[in-house]
């Protein structure tokens, strides 16, 4: 094989998307830092007993393991940031109050997690922590609908549910790992005749609410519906109403529902959310609540939050307009050195011409040229 070959689903990112994909990073960490998100920077591996503490088995099967030669302990590079956020919140920034914390960063995954999609996402998320009333909730959602607002993405989706539904329906009904993991799966699925065969021991008002889910998914009507035909109990009057005033904050997307979508159940502990437009194969965002992520690390605090991967984003958005440079010689004489190193620092992107080559690559579109006029240089117009 070559050595210029790179791995499956791993790829060099060349400079028009690289330039895009960093705009959007600076826009997006910019955005989060507008509503409070302070900036943290975790490593990219950890003792694998850090990295992995509370996560499920899909994190740790998509987890690069690797042994540190320095301590001869097993290392691991990070497949998500969420655990490394929760573990600064609760360790090192040990706050009393709310935090909220913002991260862009590469992450690894030992396989692609969706068609065509990158081993290396480039992932950005914001987390508040120590808050567990709805506002948390509702200010992940706005947040992560700005994100997408800023980066232009058109059309967007949002879809509403919360793992608290199913858990209600499930008080009290006596189900092992196993079957639990294959009652989820076939939700997700919307396989009713699994879902049937896997209920048919349920006390009635389960295996009936659980079935009922299957149809429960499309506008805010489906709320109501679900008041109806679900046994009523508190935990699932409280989810119901919680995707009511999620919902109500949202200006500017669609609103839909879908009870039964459990992915991330094992994760999520409330409300979740994922973002979708037109073309894209997979969520742009997702999120929701996730109280119980610190409690690994001794400290199990509320929290809310979202994430994405700036790689799939970029690939559904317009390309930004490339601020034009301008054109100069190469600097012989101290006067043009000066001239350009005076209009670098006003802002503006001067590219040097090396020589007169005609197949110089012109990669920042010069629309004006540095030139001599009279000893004196100036900017015209190309």
């Amino acid at each position: 094989m070559s050595a210029w070959v790179l791995p499956d689903h791993i790829a060099d990112v060349l400079p028009s998307e690289a330039r895009h994909i960093e705009e959007l990073r600076r826009s997006l960490l910019d955005t989060a830092r507008s509503y409070g998100y302070e900036l943290v920077m975790p490593p990219l591996l950890e003792h694998l007993d850090s990295l992995l503490t509370g996560a499920g088995e899909a994190l740790d099967l998509q987890t690069f393991k690797l042994v540190d030669q320095l301590s001869g302990r097993s290392i691991g590079l990070r497949a998500d940031t969420t655990q490394q956020v929760a573990r600064i919140d609760a360790h090192l920034l040990n706050r009393r109050g709310v935090t909220r914390l913002c991260y862009c960063g590469p992450v690894l995954h030992t396989r692609p997690d969706r068609p065509r999609a990158t081993r290396e996402p480039l992932q950005f998320g914001a987390e508040i922590y120590g808050h567990a009333g709805m506002e948390a909730d509702i200010e992940s959602v706005v947040l992560a609908l700005e994100c997408l607002r800023v980066a232009q993405v058109p059309e967007v989706s949002v879809d509403l549910a919360d793992v608290r539904i199913v858990r209600s329906l499930l008080a009290g009904v006596p189900v092992d790992l196993a079957m639990l993991n294959d009652v989820h799966a076939a939700l997700a699925a919307k396989d009713g005749s699994e879902l049937a065969d896997l209920t048919r021991n349920f006390p009635a008002p389960a295996r009936e609410g659980l079935l009922a889910l299957l149809d429960l998914y499309g506008d805010v009507q489906v709320l109501d519906e679900a008041e109806k035909v679900l046994k009523p109990a508190p935990e699932l009057r409280q989810a119901l109403s919680d995707l009511r005033s999620i919902a109500s904050r949202i200006k500017g997307a669609r609103v839909t529902f879908d009870l039964a979508d459990l992915r991330g159940y094992a994760y999520y502990s409330g409300t979740r959310f994922a973002m979708y437009v037109p073309g894209a194969s997979d969520a742009l965002v997702r999120g929701g609540r996730y109280d119980e992520v610190g409690a690994a690390f001794g400290r199990n605090r509320p929290a809310a939050g979202f994430s994405l991967d700036i790689k799939q984003l970029v690939g559904v958005v317009p390309p930004r307009p490339l601020k034009a440079a301008i054109r100069a010689p190469w600097g012989e004489s101290s006067e043009a050195i000066a001239a350009i190193a005076a209009l670098r620092r006003q802002g503006e992107t001067v590219v040097c011409m090396l020589s007169e080559s005609s197949s110089e690559i012109d990669e920042f579109c010069c629309d004006r040229e540095l030139m001599c006029e009279d000893g004196q240089w100036v900017v015209r117009p190309l």
